[in-house]
């Protein structure tokens, strides 16, 4: 069954999907996505029915095995409920067989253990076969992910080095060589990844600038699975990506357990006051320029989910990808000055432990409110690789938002600043 990927609003939490952001996909017509919507498919699934029908008639070619399944139709029996998420889907089939539908168009038939694809099913839907491991993951956030199923014996190779991984269990993988280093996303080591059977390479958006890097997977029989996750327009959509890896280990049971809990958080936050304290989100580059997170981007999303008002409205190109903006420290200065948060983003730069460290970035600091009221927050290295905690993550911007953090040093993910 195709899938219209088209913008929803997201009410019951309080976000709306930003159109101007492009983060929902239109349909067909309009996005390219080749994703016909469903009411248009109930009208044209008798026709498709009738020539997949007719068609071994003229041809005298055997149905196969699913003849009566995923063969004739492709009707789904069923199609997971998604919560959040907007840029996959899964269809469930007769006999075990699913498709995952992505929003770039591409397709995966995931086959039951000892099956075989159904006859007569299109070219352009690429099958996975059951048990799906030797993975080759490139997709760093990707990895949170298989860890909370448990599932890190699926994967088999990294794009990412055993040095910068902050998830326990993955670093821990490569050093007892349980995960192989295989080259960055745009450099793969081929021969490994020939080597160790390697099914299917799952991918972050980046791949979309190594098209050659892509041709050449396929071209050796290695399927490419493009995590989307970061293109969701809510944030607990990225964290909803781990009902797909469910879908394609068996996991489905554990995935909506764990993603419950962290609806659970959010949960836990709505329908209380907002804080109104107003919020800035940054770090200081090497250049000594201010990086500051994009307006719309999912981290100013939280800080809003959690209560919170991120101090700039309108800040940097809602239709590009790019998550954070440069801004001469004057800017910064004018708009974040009388903020009443500071979170300092240790992603790039580093963790920061002490004011004194913050103001060697920059002494003009010292001169911001949240400076003077001791209101300065850092983020934990790991936090962008634990797609898996937003919903926690976000609980704990409430906490530091409401004053309830007020006598802690931390809270998960985030530490004060002394």
């Amino acid at each position: 069954m195709k899938h219209c990927f088209a913008k929803r609003k997201k009410t019951r939490h309080g976000l709306a999907d930003q159109e101007s952001a492009g983060h929902g996909l239109a349909d067909e017509e309009s996005a390219g996505h080749g994703f016909a919507g469903r009411a248009f498919m109930k009208r044209l699934l008798p026709l498709l029915l009738a020539a997949v029908l007719f068609l071994p008639l003229l041809t005298g070619c055997a149905q196969g095995p699913a003849a009566d399944g995923l063969g004739n139709g492709w009707k789904a029996e069923r199609s997971m409920d998604l919560q959040f998420a907007d840029r996959f889907a899964v269809d469930y089939y007769k006999d075990g067989y699913k498709i995952i539908s992505l929003a770039d168009g591409s397709r995966f038939l995931v086959v039951p253990e000892g099956k075989t694809p159904p006859a007569g099913i299109s070219g352009t839907i690429v099958p996975l076969y059951q048990p799906v491991e030797h993975i080759y993951l490139a997709a760093t956030a990707a990895m949170c992910l298989f860890d909370a199923l448990g599932r890190l014996d699926a994967i088999e190779l990294s794009g990412t080095k055993e040095d910068g991984w902050y998830i326990e269990n993955a670093r821990t993988a490569m050093k007892e060589g349980r995960i192989l280093y295989a080259g960055k996303y745009s450099e793969p080591d081929y021969e490994l990844l020939i080597s160790h059977h390697c099914p299917v390479a799952i991918e972050s958006l980046m791949i979309g600038h190594a098209s050659e890097v892509r041709s050449k997977l396929e071209e050796l029989g290695i399927a490419v699975f493009t995590d989307q996750a970061s293109m969701e327009s809510h944030p607990l959509g990225r964290t909803e990506w781990i009902k797909v890896y469910g879908a394609l280990l068996n996991e489905e049971e554990k995935a909506d357990e764990l993603f419950a809990q962290q609806a659970s958080y959010l949960d836990s936050v709505q329908g209380e006051e907002s804080s109104g304290k107003t919020v800035a989100f940054f770090h200081i580059s090497s250049s000594g320029r201010v990086v500051a997170r994009k307006s719309g981007d999912y981290v100013t999303k939280m800080i809003e989910l959690a209560g919170g008002k991120y101090v700039f409205d309108d800040l940097g190109d809602s239709k590009t990808r790019t998550s954070t903006v440069n801004i001469e420290m004057e800017q910064f200065f004018a708009s974040a000055k009388d903020a009443d948060y500071l979170i300092y983003n240790s992603a790039i730069d580093g963790e920061i432990r002490s004011m004194d460290e913050l103001l060697a970035k920059n002494s003009l600091l010292s001169e911001f409110k949240a400076v003077r009221d001791g209101n300065v927050w850092c983020t934990s290295e790991n936090m962008y690789q634990e797609t898996m905690q937003l919903g926690q993550m976000i609980a704990s911007f409430r906490r530091i938002f409401s004053g309830e953090a007020d006598d802690l040093e931390e809270v998960p993910f985030l530490y004060r600043v002394k």
